[in-house]
């Protein structure tokens, strides 16, 4: 016959069981574009809606699927005299997430703007600043710059 024990502390389950690997959001925000126009360059500001699927690896590592629509209908100038309309794009990336601190998160990585008149290779650089609150909420500032190969701004 064979009896087998093996103790567990209650303080190392309640930290298992704290850690979610799945992390989804929801965001309101602005995004800033860069046009030129026939008075110079001025800076478009159009409202944006973001739903982020991340899946954290461990305290420090995730993969995430970072996706928005900017909610308007808007013109930039690609070069000079050449104007494009884009209505509601929509982008997509899939970012590499590191957390060098508990509430700094760096993130980096490509995706695409898709629109139906013309789409653009995405690669996107930024930040969060995640302020805890309650259990597994939090409020994150962030900031986060888009490159579209070939297009405006």
């Amino acid at each position: 016959m064979n009896l087998y024990a093996q103790e567990h502390s209650s303080e190392a389950n309640e930290h298992h069981t704290s850690f979610k690997h799945w992390r989804v959001s929801t965001i309101i925000s602005h995004t800033y574009i860069p046009t030129e126009t026939s008075d110079g360059k001025e800076l478009l500001i159009v409202p944006s809606f973001w739903l982020d699927i991340e899946y954290w690896f461990n305290k420090s590592w995730a993969i995430g699927l970072h996706n928005d629509i900017e909610l308007e209908k808007f013109e930039v100038e690609r070069e000079e005299g050449v104007i494009i309309e884009r209505a509601f794009p929509l982008v997509f990336t899939l970012d590499a997430l590191w957390k060098p601190t508990h509430e700094l998160v760096l993130l980096a990585g490509p995706g695409f703007e898709i629109e139906p008149e013309e789409s653009f290779f995405v690669f996107r650089v930024g930040f969060e600043y995640e302020i805890e609150f309650g259990t597994h909420w939090d409020v994150s500032p962030s900031a986060f710059y888009d490159y579209r190969a070939g297009a405006f701004g």
